[in-house]
């Protein structure tokens, strides 16, 4: 997982409420964008400028320059549509897709972005990434995650109306919200309300 981690990604709901949600890694990150099935009509990958968007919003550090191609768009789409699906068969304990495991295993092969230090001790990236290196660097992610320590704990939001998937970094590792300003909260106003019925 990529540890330089910014404090999570500006979201809104669907009545426009503005909250912060953290996944917890790069490759989690990227299923916001969109997905398979029903999680197609959230898409927003829909040319180059899109995937450079999202590179600015990730915690990737700092913001690659990345000279991105119409084509790796759409390979961006289906690494991540195959991401998607390895991850919900993880998380409900079902073996991983083989052909998806492909698509990740394909993607991690190949070179990812590279730090550097420049002459002023600032970090940057090496050469000029392109949207294959951004793809190899969430596929290898992707792979550390899954394999790594943290594997157990790839959830969904307890939230029922909620689809969000994160990995629960906390220490105790009893996270069940996607977001506390968000779908905890909602779960809080529910529960009070639901007391304040019962006492009535």
């Amino acid at each position: 997982m990529d540890s330089s981690a910014t404090t999570g990604l500006m979201l809104h709901s669907h009545t426009g409420v503005a909250y912060r949600f953290d996944p917890g890694a790069l490759c989690l990150e990227l299923l916001t964008t969109g997905g398979p099935g029903p999680y197609r009509r959230y898409e927003v990958l829909h040319e180059p400028a899109d995937l450079a968007a999202w590179a600015d919003r990730s915690r990737l550090t700092p913001t690659p320059a990345l000279d991105i191609s119409a084509a790796e768009v759409a390979c961006m789409r289906r690494l991540r549509d195959a991401l998607f699906r390895v991850v919900i068969a993880h998380t409900r304990s079902e073996p991983h897709p083989p052909g998806d495991l492909e698509i990740i295993n394909e993607a991690a092969a190949r070179p990812a972005l590279t730090p550097a230090i420049t002459p002023t001790g600032q970090r940057q990236w090496a050469g000029t990434p392109s949207g294959t290196h951004l793809a190899a660097s969430v596929a290898q992610d992707a792979v550390e995650l899954l394999t790594g320590p943290f594997a157990r704990r790839i959830r969904t939001c307890a939230a029922e109306d909620c689809h969000l998937i994160y990995v629960d970094t906390s220490r105790p590792g009893r996270r069940r919200w996607c977001s506390m300003e968000h779908c905890g909260n909602r779960h809080k106003v529910r529960a009070l309300r639901a007391r304040h019925t019962e006492q009535r």
